[in-house]
């Protein structure tokens, strides 16, 4: 996740990179992928596309992009870009 952070320039601000590498907060959190055409791709399931804004330990606004039609949310992630996040806060 240290990689991703530099990578997209975010690396020592005020965003937080988090893995989840035994799905826990994704079970958790009710965002698991395992509609099977995307899991025809992918193989395991994944997290769904999603942003989520947490202040002082509460989440304020949780965004899913996947749909019925697009379950991954790759043709329209719009919800879970920084613009909307932005106008989240």
């Amino acid at each position: 996740m240290t990689g991703w952070a530099k990578n997209q320039s975010v690396d020592g601000s005020i965003i937080t990179f988090l893995g989840d590498p035994r799905s826990e907060l994704t079970k958790a959190l009710g965002l698991v992928l395992d509609h099977p055409g995307p899991m025809a791709v992918l193989g395991n399931n994944r997290c769904k596309r999603f942003s989520m804004l947490i202040d002082d330990g509460i989440i304020k606004t949780i965004n899913v992009a996947a749909t019925e039609s697009d379950p991954a949310g790759d043709n329209d992630p719009s919800v879970t870009l920084a613009e909307k996040m932005l106008g989240d806060l």
